[in-house]
């Protein structure tokens, strides 16, 4: 391949590195982790914290730190090399799964949270209505507190639904893969 060749294959990955890199910032990924990963989507073969340093110009911390995080949201995968000792990591290419698994573990972890606090609230509120010495005005403000603190409620356990649907590849049934070209 000619060197104009390369660069315009270069210029093309590099587009397409950057722009995953900053929609990741969407879901809480760093920037610098995002460019990690489209990175390795690149690459024709698995590559070490080392060698992602290199190709980046980070720090093999930044890219344990990174390549962490991509495993724990079963973006990257440690894969075993014959021959090496050092660990070695490739990019999951299934991008339905990375989502829904990007999708799934953010979405959830902030539901949960969510959902403790609106219950601790609302049973707080409860106790309170319990109260023979809330003014009128005060009772109405605790019944109508107590109303959207439930109708959020239900949309946690909707929301909760929904990421199982994701999950479970049940969406796939309403919102398929590609559309077929009929």
């Amino acid at each position: 391949m000619d060197t104009n060749q390369e660069r315009i294959l270069e210029k093309a990955q590099e587009r397409v590195i950057e722009t995953l890199a900053r929609n990741m910032d969407l879901y809480g990924i760093t920037m610098s982790t995002g460019l990690l990963y489209g990175t390795l989507l690149f690459q024709d073969k698995s590559m070490t914290l080392d060698e992602m340093g290199e190709a980046l110009g980070m720090s093999k911390t930044s890219m344990s730190t990174g390549v962490r995080t991509l495993m724990d949201l079963n973006m990257v995968e440690k894969i075993w090399k014959k021959g090496t000792r050092k660990d070695h990591y490739e990019v999951n290419l299934d991008w339905y799964q990375n989502f829904i698994d990007l999708f799934s573990v953010k979405w959830r972890h902030a539901s949960e949270q969510n959902v403790h606090s609106l219950k601790k609230s609302l049973q707080e509120l409860r106790a309170l209505q319990q109260s023979e010495e809330l003014t009128d005005e005060l009772r109405e403000r605790v019944e109508l507190s107590i109303r959207r603190i439930e109708n959020g409620l239900d949309y946690y356990l909707w929301l909760s639904r929904l990421i199982d649907s994701f999950e479970s590849h049940e969406i796939f049934q309403f919102v398929p893969k590609k559309e077929s070209d009929s």
